[in-house]
């Protein structure tokens, strides 16, 4: 041990920002939840107002709560814990500057753009091609100001938390650029690359990882690091978080699929997405036993510690939403819940309960330490946790309620399941009404319990000093120890890793083969998982040697967590993304909309739709007796009727009908009334009004550029002049015009609303083609 005595204090004001930043936009967030909740229940608080529609809230809400509240929260928690962890400062003081200040313009910029409905129509990915730029620059800010403080540590091995951290940072990267790529029609409106299935497959593997690396991975790493500082004792198991932390990484980036069950994605990538889901059920409750049985011995805290009530509860409800996960990714139990209330109350657990919980947790726990002063009111903590608690489960409760309801309700038939029981969608809607106020109720009280914390904290920090951290240690002379060195060709050629390599490449085999390549790869599997477990038995002090020296070399660390996350998304996009569109049509094939039917669609995406509406007939029998069309066999929707759809709009909440095939059901004046004032057509309709349709004017200057991008993308259309698009435009307008007209209620042809009506109408149009046929062996 070296005499050279080593000072180092920590840059506690960036986490400090953070926090007060994830306290702030945490509110925001809560209260515009609040409001989107009402909106379900009295539509007059859409106050016929575009920006304030429940269209264009929904993803403010959605993008406020991931990226603004727990955003802040979990960069606060990783800059606090890995100084700490690593004896190190962070190793830039202005990438640190720049990284929240960078985040909090992206969130203002986000603030600003959805409610004026510039989108792109993708669910947790809706912020323009601007915005994404910004925020993929500013993750590599944060990335480089992470790995070069790691590059500076003065503790040689990396702990638990520091390996979700990492995870975290790669992962979201390769999921945030794939999913975002665009090609730009102009400065705010961009066309995603990928379309139809395509799209849907890519949408929900970056949507469901969002969950898994963005709300799940480094709140893990939080866990491991506040929850026994808290308590003050050590992780449980260590080697359960090494288990914990491979299977979870490895397993979750294939599971979303499981978004997808029933409807046109092809039948082995559902397979695949169901089955990796429920194995997720192992490493997410082994990760919450090991979070729980660290509690092990002070457990009498419970009745006095506000810090310990709410880490307790959120790795409970952490397990809770984990185990309803794969439950959900049955195909069976899906085919109930998918598109109801359910799948937002299981959202919801996980969200308030895991992620807003811990984040209470962490902030009471920080707040005294960063500040140099005894919490205010440990009191007002435990109204926080009462309130909070009791809100979260009259949600989820409700929902749960109102999700199986609507399922029954929607799926129930007679005369032997070929008469729908409920043929109107708003029998359903008017029946779950009061569970949809009682989700209300318990969103409001958990906004409440969070006022309280920001009330809490205010009283705390009226008068208080900021107070950096600091360590003092003794400079040990690592740089001696040269066996701890691993390099990457070491850490990769060893038994651990050849091992799950050969293991998975049998079990695809196995899972995606026919016949004797099947059989292969089960036999493979079996034999790898006996072989491993055997040379484990044998070699297992070398197993654990290689991995104290993989801890301590980060880019080999890195390197095989990327590999890992990446291999079950190679998998599942790269067969999908290649196959010719056009060609996997099943036998019905998109007709491409014609310019003015384009404009509506973005209309239709600008305003949210897609929040209420599904595009997705999916494969069950209520489903297309509901929204099949009188006469058509088997109408449910295919792969190849949404090979156009930049972006795809299958949706995954249906608060109205789904209305991938309403073309031709209705007629005009019948889509102008129903968006002028939803109620006159539908009696109880919750759906808000649209009048702004009826008096702005459709974009055609845009769609020369539009239809650019589109033919760029693959969809076939010719190379008309801006001229030729215009007359087009004008033609189709003024003969729906002219039908109002005739029906009594003339409208302007170049107004939005008779674009929308002619997308509307387009819904559900395609060419038959013979299914492709197999080739015949030679």
């Amino acid at each position: 041990m070296s005499d050279r005595k080593i000072t180092v204090e920590f840059n506690d004001q960036i986490v400090r920002q953070f926090l007060l930043a994830s306290v702030l936009w945490a509110a925001v967030g809560m209260l515009v939840g609040v409001l989107v909740a009402s909106q379900l229940n009295f539509w007059q608080l859409n106050f016929q107002t575009a920006w304030l529609s429940f269209g264009r809230l929904r993803p403010l809400h959605t993008n406020a709560v991931i990226f603004a509240f727990v955003g802040n929260m979990m960069f606060a928690g990783v800059y606090y814990s890995t100084q700490r962890l690593v004896k190190a400062r962070l190793a830039s003081d202005f990438l640190s500057k720049l990284h929240f200040w960078g985040w909090q313009l992206i969130i203002v910029a986000a603030a600003i753009t959805l409610p004026l409905g510039l989108t792109r129509g993708k669910e947790y990915a809706e912020l323009i091609w601007p915005i994404n730029i910004a925020v993929a620059l500013i993750w590599v800010v944060f990335a480089v100001n992470f790995f070069w403080t790691l590059a500076k540590r003065h503790e040689p091995s990396l702990y638990v938390a520091i390996w979700f951290y990492i995870a975290t940072i790669i992962t979201v990267a390769m999921l945030y650029i794939v999913n975002h790529l665009s090609i730009p029609t102009s400065l705010l409106h961009s066309y995603p690359v990928f379309a139809g299935v395509q799209d849907a497959l890519v949408q929900w593997w970056y949507g469901h990882n969002a969950v898994a690396f963005f709300l799940t991975t480094p709140i893990l790493g939080i866990m491991y690091y506040f929850i026994p500082k808290a308590a003050e004792r050590p992780v449980y198991s260590y080697r359960l978080s090494v288990v914990h932390f491979w299977s979870l990484v490895f397993v979750y980036i294939w599971a979303g699929p499981h978004h997808l069950l029933n409807t046109a994605l092809p039948g082995w990538l559902q397979t695949l997405g169901m089955t990796f889901s429920l194995m997720l059920w192992a490493p997410s409750w082994g990760g919450m036993l090991n979070g729980l049985l660290t509690l092990r011995g002070r457990w009498d805290l419970l009745r006095t510690d506000p810090v310990i009530k709410f880490m307790a509860a959120a790795v409970t409800f952490y397990g809770m939403a984990t185990f309803e996960g794969p439950l959900l990714s049955i195909k069976s139990v899906n085919a109930l819940g998918h598109y109801t209330d359910w799948i937002i109350g299981h959202v919801h657990a996980g969200a308030l309960g895991w992620n807003g919980f811990m984040a209470a947790g962490m902030i009471y726990w920080l707040v005294p330490r960063l500040w140099n002063k005894p919490l205010y009111s440990t009191s007002l903590a435990n109204l926080h946790f009462w309130l909070g608690t009791v809100g979260i489960l009259l949600y989820v409760a409700a929902m749960w309620t109102s999700g199986i309801t609507q399922g029954v309700m929607l799926g129930a038939t007679t005369d032997n399941g070929t008469v729908l029981a409920y043929p109107n969608f708003l029998d359903t809607l008017n029946t779950i009404r009061p569970l949809m106020l009682m989700r209300v109720v318990g969103g409001g009280l958990f906004l409440v319990g969070w006022l309280l914390l920001v009330y809490n904290l205010w009283q705390t920090l009226r008068g208080a000093q900021p107070v950096n951290g600091s360590v003092e240690f003794y400079a040990d002379s690592h740089e001696a120890e040269g066996d701890t060195r691993l390099t990457l060709i070491g850490a990769i050629l060893n038994p651990p890793v050849l091992f799950s390599v050969l293991g998975t490449g049998f079990a695809c085999a196995w899972m995606f083969g026919a016949n004797l390549v099947s059989i292969a790869g089960l036999v493979g599997t079996i034999l790898c998982a006996i072989l491993a477990y055997a040379h484990w038995e044998s070699r297992g002090q070398a197993w654990g040697a290689w991995y104290d020296k993989l801890l301590v070399n980060s880019l080999p660390f890195t390197i095989l967590t990327f590999i890992a996350v990446v291999a079950g998304g190679l998998i599942q996009i790269i067969p999908t993304v290649i196959a010719h569109r056009a060609a996997t049509v099943e036998d019905r094939r998109q007709i491409p909309y014609s310019p003015l039917e384009l404009a509506g669609r973005d209309i239709y995406v600008r305003e949210g739709c897609y929040t209420c509406h599904s595009q997705m007939i999916r494969t069950l029998v209520p489903d297309v007796l509901r929204y099949g069309r009188l006469g058509v066999t088997a109408d449910y929707s295919r792969l190849g009727e949404s090979i156009y759809d930049h972006p795809f709009q299958w949706g995954s909440k249906r608060n109205g009908p789904d209305l991938a095939h309403v073309g031709g059901k209705y007629n005009h004046v019948w889509h102008l009334r129903h968006m002028e004032n939803p109620r006159q057509i539908s009696v109880g309709s919750n759906m808000p009004s649209y009048p702004w349709l009826l008096t702005s004017d459709t974009d055609v200057a845009a769609l020369p550029g539009k239809l650019s991008v589109q033919r760029t993308l693959g969809t076939p259309y010719p190379d008309w002049t801006p001229a030729q698009i215009g007359k087009l435009v004008n033609d189709q307008a003024k003969e729906i015009s002219a039908d109002l007209k005739a029906s009594g209620a003339y409208v302007a042809p170049e107004k939005e609303i008779v674009a929308l009506i002619a997308y509307l109408q387009h819904l559900g149009k395609y060419e038959t083609v013979a299914p492709a046929k197999p080739v015949a062996a030679k």
